[in-house]
């Protein structure tokens, strides 16, 4: 039997203010983690160490003025702050390694979920101009052979598994989107919906409580995910991304996926980043 390698995780990330919007309140984040420091990684990259983490965030924001700007800049930003602590914290030997089990790992991603809905009621109780403000966040962090993700509102987390498909991981925060998951409605009609934009749930915008959907995958070579805002599906049905991801010769899959979304419809902030696991070699 021929050995096995690691696969080589690949990135790309992009994002384009849309042809109506005067602001762009998307925001996209990829860190690099290990025991000593916390990197940002670039618009597009490759890399793979077992012993580090790399996590990847998309925040598209809402509320007044630059206030939704604002409040997906405050996500990502919180996320690099955070994090680094809550694992030093749960890491017995003081180092930040990875909590042993799933379930710790996905309560911390409630927790640093919690904290930053915190910081954002805050803000917008304490600045005329933060009021009511709030952000989507879909996150996934890659270990070793796992993904973890935590999601809240309609910023989405797609898996594109190398035989074949594409799968919707996160659940749209909408009545919409409940009516799509309970069989009541097409994905056409969905696109089409009077209150399809209508979020039921986000991190801050004065709501008490959040409850983010977090869960795992275990992740194969030749697997990708697709993490976007709803710039990217406002006219794209999942068909229509898996065969622009589906191209070939692309040095950055998200960026061919925002521009042919922006083609298409440009009325929102359009943002996706794009994991790639491909085949490791010596």
């Amino acid at each position: 039997m021929l050995p096995q390698h690691p696969p080589i995780l690949r990135w790309s990330a992009c994002t384009d203010i849309g042809r109506v919007r005067t602001n762009n309140e998307d925001s996209f984040l990829g860190l690099l983690l290990d025991a000593h420091e916390v990197s940002y990684l670039g618009k597009f990259g490759e890399a793979y160490d077992a012993s580090k983490n790399y996590l990847f965030a998309v925040s598209d924001g809402m509320g007044g003025a630059m206030a939704g700007e604002f409040a997906s800049r405050i996500a990502v930003e919180k996320i690099t702050r955070l994090l680094p602590k809550y694992l030093i914290h749960l890491a017995k030997d003081d180092s930040w390694s990875l909590p042993k089990t799933t379930h710790s790992v996905l309560e911390v991603l409630v927790s640093l979920f919690h904290e930053i809905h915190r910081e954002l009621l805050l803000l917008s109780a304490s600045y005329q101009e933060c009021h009511g403000m709030g952000t989507t966040l879909t996150l996934c962090w890659v270990r070793a052979e796992q993904v973890y993700f935590a999601h809240i509102g309609d910023s989405r987390l797609y898996h594109l598994p190398t035989t074949g498909g594409i799968i919707q991981l996160s659940e749209d925060d909408t009545h919409v989107g409940w009516l799509l998951r309970q069989g009541m409605i097409t994905e056409y009609q969905s696109k089409h919906h009077p209150r399809r934009n209508l979020l039921q749930k986000v991190l801050g915008a004065d709501h008490q409580f959040v409850t983010p959907q977090v869960g795992s995958l275990i992740y194969r070579s030749g697997d990708r995910l697709l993490l976007c805002s709803d710039g990217v599906t406002d006219q794209l049905f999942n068909h229509q991304l898996l065969e622009l991801l589906s191209e070939s010769t692309l040095e950055s899959p998200a960026a061919h996926l925002v521009h042919g979304a922006v083609d298409r419809s440009g009325n929102d902030n359009t943002t996706a980043i794009v994991l790639e696991f491909c085949e490791g070699s010596d």
